[in-house]
């Protein structure tokens, strides 16, 4: 029910709301203990003398909530993973921040058994505590989480707005009499009768009566269609003119807005999720990290004979650095900046899923109308077959048009204004549904309309006014004929046009190697003169609203990695089946809550912005992830004292340093998506593992020669 979604709408949002406040918490209770660390190694800091004795009862108070209570989704994590007999980022997250725990809680223990004393002696800090450690791991990860939950973007509502679009009532012919009845007591074979502005309740079948039927909130074609007794009209649509009576022929869950609710759930069914790829990893990551950490605490306790709390400092050391932060964030913060960008130049993107999908499209499949078009139909030409000039017969035709609601009647008279045209007086004005208007200017009867129009006139077409009509028609243009009641005077052809940009677009879209198909519900003339306009020889026309999707199905099954970008509801489905679904921002609400992108200033040069920005995104999330993976192939050998005799030396307290530096490395390395520019080339972004690899190279020498330093310091101390 709305009720229900609406529900689920607002626990989404409290659920990232929470995220957060999780992650502000455990980093209030964080940085105290960050404050501690760096009173170590900067004496100038306030608190750097009378603090140190404080150090280990302090931690260790902050340390309790952020481990146990912050961190118990990740023991929980690690445990629903373990019963499914593997790994996952949970896994290392519970275990190294237990370790480093565990190691500092024992190492303090003993500390106030020997001592009894719960503060550090002589003025000193309680030596062995990395308390911080498994604090800092725990907020860094959760940094992560709520990155990640940001980057998912809002839930869709698509659902809910295609169920908006249904009638609530319908009126039903019942013996002598017209009763309202809910939509949902309708039954197959009740005559339904429809007044103009409202909205069609069910499918069915006229069987009498004349109107024009707005259906492009389902075809998403802009023209509204002439219907007539033996026209199909669908359900949800709107009825513009006329009134009617028609027999219910699907009802409830067989309507053709049921149906696409229900392809719209199907095709929801399964995207790709890439933040998966660092679970994936984990899976075999963690266990390999868990047998080098115990390998290395065999080696240097029972094989070399060092001490235990050498052995057991080597141990923690590796899982410490091991701990997946880069790992984690690597995604989620490289989505946030690129989603980020991507708004700057009016292009939504919900979430890292539709970035994967846009890498690897290689077909892309065009709505014809709003989104190659305009959606609205303007004037392309003006004929006079008469005496009349051009200015006249837009003057005629303006002035019957004005008062007509018909969208082609209002281009019209728009394209009148236009040219400082003002509208004469009309007389007896009377619209003819299906047929055109009529009425009297200066006392002289005048009609415009269609070839009907001009059939119950009793007037000829001559054949080379025939022949121009048809030369315009085979264009995909409407013609609109003028005539009085003598002689046919002029007309007017009117025609939904391509975008000023698409014609650019697409050929930047072609250059890059990809098939461009158009696809639309218009008859072949008109899609074929919109194609050769803008260069597309792919086209499938008099394509139904449900027939989309089989043919988005059809181009999958070729092996095909298929983008669809449309603006209508009759394109959500498409848009939900499609590998990337691409919906313009002037289009109805549902084809943009459906689309995975979305352009809000529905200019297809946007398309092109859009695959730029998932390449440069998804070759920063490759980065991230090189440079989580490089960082701890480095980081553990050195961890695990494999240097030891080159001087090379890392305690748990640096290396937990190193893994944050690694994960504002990795944070640093995706806000570079801010220098993306459309079209151009981003050097810096592009060197940035480069010089990354260089610098943590680098960092690690430096803090592993600062702990042997520290080490030796320590061993001198009296």
């Amino acid at each position: 029910t709305p009720e229900d979604r609406e529900k689920e709408k607002q626990r989404k949002r409290e659920e990232v709301m929470a995220q957060w406040r999780i992650f502000l918490i455990g980093l209030f209770l964080s940085l105290p203990m960050m404050y501690f660390m760096f009173l170590d190694f900067f004496k100038w800091l306030p608190g750097a003398i009378a603090l140190p004795p404080y150090f280990g009862i302090i931690s260790l108070i902050l340390a309790i909530p952020v481990q146990f209570i912050i961190g118990f989704r990740f023991y929980r994590g690690m445990w629903s993973s373990l019963r499914m007999k593997t790994f996952n980022m949970d896994s290392l997250v519970a275990i190294g921040t237990t370790v480093a725990f565990g190691y500092s809680l024992f190492h303090y223990l003993s500390y106030i058994n020997e001592t009894s004393s719960v503060l550090g002696l002589f003025g000193r800090k309680i030596p062995e505590l990395y308390f911080e450690t498994s604090a800092f791991l725990i907020t860094f990860v959760l940094l992560g989480k709520y990155l990640e939950a940001r980057a998912k973007g809002r839930t869709s509502e698509a659902i809910q707005k295609l169920l908006e679009l249904q009638a609530k009532t319908a009126r039903v012919k019942r013996i002598d009499s017209i009763i309202d009845v809910p939509v949902e007591e309708v039954i197959k074979g009740d005559i339904l009768v429809v007044r103009p502005g409202e909205k069609i309740p069910v499918d069915g079948e006229i069987i009498s009566g004349h109107s024009a039927i707005d259906e492009s909130m389902v075809t998403g074609e802009s023209i509204p269609v002439d219907k007539g007794p033996g026209d199909i009209v669908i359900g949800g649509t709107l009825n513009t003119l006329g009134s009617f009576e028609f027999v219910a022929t699907r009802v409830g869950s067989e309507t053709m807005l049921a149906q696409i609710v229900q392809l719209i759930e199907d095709a929801q069914g399964s995207k790709a999720h890439i933040q998966a790829f660092a679970d994936r990893v984990a899976a075999w990551f963690v266990p390999v990290v868990l047998v080098i950490a115990a390998v290395t605490f065999i080696i240097w306790y029972f094989i070399l004979g060092s001490s235990l709390t050498y052995s057991l400092m080597a141990m923690t050391s590796v899982i410490v650095i091991a701990c997946p932060c880069a790992l984690g964030l690597a995604t989620p913060t490289a989505i946030m900046v690129g989603t980020g960008k991507g708004a700057e130049y009016g292009i939504l993107v919900k979430g890292g899923e539709p970035l994967e999908a846009a890498k690897s499209i290689d077909t892309i499949v065009f709505d014809k109308t709003g989104t190659i078009t305009q959606g609205k139909p303007v004037v392309t030409d003006v004929i006079s077959f008469s005496t009349l000039s051009l200015n006249e017969i837009i003057e005629i035709a303006g002035s019957l048009e004005k008062l007509s609601e018909h969208p082609l009647a209002q281009s019209i008279f728009q394209h009148a204004q236009s040219h400082n045209i003002s509208p004469k007086e009309v007389a007896q004005f009377e619209a003819l549904p299906g047929r055109g208007v009529k009425g009297k200017i200066n006392e002289k009867s005048y009609f415009i309309g269609n070839r009907r129009l001009i059939a119950d006139q009793q007037l000829l077409i001559p054949q080379e006014v025939e022949d121009r009509i048809l030369q315009m028609e085979n264009q995909g243009k409407t013609v609109m004929i003028l005539a009085d009641e003598s002689s046919i005077l002029g007309a007017v052809a009117v025609a939904d046009v391509a975008k000023e940009t698409s014609k650019k677009a697409l050929e930047k879209l072609r250059k890059r190697g990809l098939d461009l198909v158009m696809i639309t519900g218009d008859n072949f003339n008109t899609a074929r003169a919109i194609a050769q306009e803008v260069g597309i020889n792919n086209i499938l026309s008099e394509v139904l609203p449900d027939e989309k999707t089989r043919e988005i199905v059809k181009l999958q099954k070729t092996g095909k990695k298929v983008a669809m970008v449309g603006d209508g509801i009759n394109d959500a489905p498409a848009l939900a089946q499609a590998d990337l679904g691409i919906a313009m921002g002037s289009g109805t609400d549902i084809a943009m809550e459906t689309g995975d992108i979305i352009l809000v200033k529905n200019d297809l040069n946007d398309v092109v912005t859009a695959l730029e920005l998932s390449e440069e995104t998804m070759g920063k999330i490759k980065q991230n992830l090189f440079f989580a993976l490089f960082y701890n192939l480095i980081g553990i050998p050195i961890a695990a004292r494999a240097f030891v005799s080159f001087g090379l030396l890392l305690n748990p307290e640096l290396a937990g340093l190193a893994m944050a530096l690694s994960s504002i490395s990795v944070v640093t390395n995706s806000l570079l998506l801010r220098t993306f520019r459309p079209q151009r080339r981003n050097y810096l972004s592009m060197a940035a593992p480069i010089i990354m690899i260089l610098l943590f190279t680098y960092i690690f020498t430096l803090f592993a020669r600062f702990s042997t330093t520290m080490g030796n310091m320590m061993t001198t101390l009296p």
